[in-house]
């Protein structure tokens, strides 16, 4: 396709939008985007197409949902507002905590004007904002020992690999090494402290009631197991979560919107670790810069860093583990038992 001068195409118009050419597929599958197309059939966003879109990840950015996108963009200001009223509490939370550093900074700058030089604990606080969340580890079997690092987790990452390859043992020990972090097993679409959760903190089930209204309005449909990783994203307490099969009980409508929200969470910095085989989950078309892929390979060899695009490393196996929710849910229960 060679487009006009006034006229881009996806992959030209995502990049000047800084989201995926999937998302803009998304917009104009809900019906709030419409692009033109040439005589050959391919999108065409001319200025009015890229005024619309534009406008619509904006809004995106603040947090709206697909519904309620499209309420604002007919004229309806109401989500808007509280979007709006979301987004200044974010600034204010991020304000706050800039603020809190800089009196600490100038804190340890007053200490050595007077002659005091900070310990190391006084500057790990300091600039605790500023330091990358950093893990290294000695692997479990089938690693016998060998040696993970990583020298900044972001986020939002990925772990996957084939079945029998480990990954479950290493998500584990991932979340035993990350400082505060903590491991949400399986065991969350059995038990009932979810339920118990919400019925013992009013204020935690109003959020989790909010959030699980956003994630329907995205298509989500609700479900125990959906309740249940609403409720560890939004409980208060530990400062990374590690999540095992996050697409089990969940169709598919229900990853792609539940993906939405982990990538709009707004001030939440806590790093979320996705333990995957869906491809509705770990979007390889979908991915942003900053986040991170782990393979765990079949051979057992040591997890790999993968680079998410074809020809990249790690790639082939990758998309060769991932499998959309119906595929995936033939294998659903089906575990990899260790050999005496």
């Amino acid at each position: 396709m060679t487009p006009s001068p006034r006229c881009l195409t996806p992959a030209q118009a995502s990049a000047a939008l800084g989201v995926s050419a999937k998302a803009l597929r998304l917009y104009e599958q809900h019906g709030l985007l419409a692009p033109d197309r040439t005589r050959t059939g391919w999108r065409c966003y001319d200025a009015t197409a890229m005024a619309r879109a534009g406008e619509i990840v904006s809004l995106r950015r603040l947090g709206l949902s697909l519904a309620q996108v499209a309420r604002v963009v007919d004229g309806e200001p109401r989500d808007l507002a509280a979007g709006l009223a979301a987004h200044e509490a974010r600034l204010s939370a991020t304000l706050r905590q800039t603020a809190a550093a800089l009196d600490r900074v100038r804190g340890l700058r007053a200490d050595l004007a007077e002659g005091r030089v900070p310990d190391a604990a006084a500057m790990a606080r300091a600039l605790a904002e500023q330091a990358p969340l950093s893990v290294g580890f000695a692997l479990p079997w089938p690693w016998d020992g060998e040696w993970f690092a990583l020298d900044d987790l972001p986020r939002l990452s990925f772990v996957t690999g084939p079945l029998g390859s480990g990954k479950t043992r290493f998500a584990r020990r991932l979340a035993e090494a990350l400082p505060g972090a903590a491991f949400l097993g399986l065991d969350r679409l059995r038990d009932a402290s979810a339920a118990c959760r919400l019925a013992g903190d009013a204020a935690l089930a109003d959020r989790v009631a909010r959030r699980l209204a956003w994630l329907v309005e995205e298509g989500a449909t609700r479900s125990d197991a959906l309740t249940a990783l609403v409720v560890a994203l939004d409980a208060a307490g530990p400062a990374s979560l590690v999540i095992d099969a996050v697409e089990e009980g969940l169709d598919a409508a229900t990853q792609a919107a539940l993906m939405a929200h982990l990538r709009l969470r707004g001030t939440d910095l806590r790093a979320l670790v996705l333990m995957t085989r869906s491809s509705s989950i770990l979007d390889l078309d979908a991915l942003e810069a900053s986040e991170l892929v782990i393979l765990c390979p079949a051979n057992h060899s040591t997890p790999l860093l993968a680079v998410p695009h074809p020809g990249g490393r790690g790639y082939e196996a990758v998309a060769t583990c991932l499998a959309p929710p119906e595929v995936r849910a033939r294998t659903a229960g089906i575990v990899a038992l260790r050999t005496a």
